[in-house]
């Protein structure tokens, strides 16, 4: 299976597993989708993706519709988007992502989850070398009702670079420049992904033992648990004798 499957299958061990902190994500997203393009989503694509986000995590829409209508209004919260990069136990490289309408907290706080496990708070554009950025589709396998040989020929007509599947899902995966391509080849197959993200995945993997290991998950659920944060990648690699040991 493709690096981006594994490395995606890897990290959900702990992302995503707080409704409240997902939801407001979303919102955060949907915040920056409607100041970059409007509230109408037939014409602002990244609040289309937004809502179909949103309705893979269960999100209520009511919610979603009080979060545009919130993002429109006169009082709406001025979010911006921020990146910092690390490293933690091992030599292992964080790339944090977060939406903030406060940047000296943001900084602080990061700074802090760095200092607490041992890592270290590197300077912006140190570590983006070690990461591509990737759009990752995720589509239940029942979505999909037509030949999987013609599902995949349409992909790689849409900007497909990788298609792996498990008993429930399809991943497909694409480079960043190809992302808006692929989700317009997915609506004219009339096939709604589950959701749809641009992610960073590692091009390089750091090797680490058991206690590093242990250190650098209680860092990455530390910064997950962080408001201000939205996503977290790194690059440590998680092999099956690793986890045997733990």
């Amino acid at each position: 299976m493709g690096r981006a499957f594994e490395y995606r299958k890897a990290s959900k061990m702990a992302r995503w597993d707080k409704m409240a902190k997902t939801f407001s994500k979303i919102g955060k997203d949907i915040a920056l989708a409607v100041k970059a393009g409007g509230p109408d989503q037939d014409s602002n694509p990244a609040l289309r993706r937004c809502i179909l986000n949103a309705k893979g995590a269960n999100m209520p829409k009511d919610n979603v519709e009080r979060a545009i209508k919130k993002a429109s209004g006169a009082d709406a919260e001025n979010y911006e988007e921020v990146t910092y990069e690390g490293y933690g136990q091992g030599g292992v490289a964080f790339f944090v992502e977060c939406t903030t309408n406060n940047t000296t907290r943001t900084v602080a706080n990061v700074r802090a989850i760095f200092n607490k496990f041992d890592g270290n708070l590197g300077k912006n554009g140190e570590l983006t070398f070690l990461f591509d950025r990737q759009g990752v589709f995720t589509i239940d396998r029942s979505a999909i009702t037509m030949d999987w040989d013609d599902f995949e020929m349409e992909m790689i007509d849409g900007g497909a670079e990788e298609i792996d599947q498990d008993e429930a899902e399809v991943y497909v995966t694409t480079k960043f420049e190809d992302f808006g391509s692929l989700s317009h080849k997915l609506h004219e197959l009339s096939i709604e992904a589950k959701s749809s993200e641009l992610q960073r995945i590692p091009n390089l993997t750091k090797e680490v033992n058991a206690e590093q290991f242990k250190a650098n998950m209680k860092m990455l659920e530390r910064f997950e648990e962080d408001d201000d944060v939205q996503n977290v990648y790194h690059n440590m690699e998680i092999t099956d004798e690793l986890m045997a040991t733990l």
